[in-house]
């Protein structure tokens, strides 16, 4: 058996050591990896970005509440998706969180079977952002293998412009403009005008 969980990260944030204990039994008999935190303040300063993972916390806590802990999130992009517990049924901070971005709101007494495929929802959604993160991130790496002038003749040719007028615009010759653009399309493994526009847009195009 594999002593990495396949199903991935959660991180579990509350200042109450019996739902902190209770939800680690649950998850990690689901196979889950679980990291818990007693305060919002102790889950920021050690939580990874990189990592495909999502968060319960609760509402109210010591210290920083959930509510914000969420916009400290928020305040550093991070696409971490949550789900907030709570034992107030506060119907408005609920739509708060929601308004947001939280995925969702569940009261404690909570259905496990209800948490469970919330976290389930939840990792999809990271595993999701992750991906389109790391292709963006390959994108960047290959744009910056161009040089200035190279970038240039790009920049032209996703605006649709033509050899000769791309040319004409940085005052080079129409052989040194189908040089660059030999060089870009080498440098940026495109085969083709649509491979070599999918990667400077960041988008997938249809042919």
């Amino acid at each position: 058996m594999s002593l990495i969980p396949k199903k991935g990260n959660v991180y579990v944030v509350d200042d109450d050591e019996a739902v902190r204990d209770s939800l680690q039994w649950l998850l990690e008999g689901k196979d889950y990896r679980v990291k818990c935190f007693d305060s919002a303040e102790s889950f920021l300063t050690r939580y990874d970005p990189r990592e495909v993972a999502c968060l319960i916390a609760d509402i109210r806590m010591d210290g920083m509440t959930g509510l914000e802990l969420q916009d400290r999130l928020i305040e550093r992009k991070s696409p971490l998706p949550i789900v907030f517990i709570t034992g107030h049924g506060d119907v408005p901070m609920a739509v708060q969180t929601m308004k947001k971005g939280a995925m969702d709101f569940i009261e404690k007494p909570f259905k496990e079977e209800e948490l469970l495929a919330l976290v389930e929802r939840m990792l999809d959604q990271a595993r999701e952002a992750f991906s389109s993160h790391q292709e963006a991130a390959s994108r960047d790496a290959l744009l910056a293998r161009l040089t200035t002038r190279e970038a240039q003749v790009l920049e032209r040719i996703v605006a649709g412009r033509l050899n000769k007028q791309i040319a004409d615009d940085l005052g080079i010759s129409i052989k040194t403009v189908e040089a660059h653009r030999a060089n870009i399309m080498e440098k940026l493994n495109a085969n083709t005008v649509a491979d070599l526009l999918k990667i400077a847009l960041g988008a997938t195009a249809k042919a």
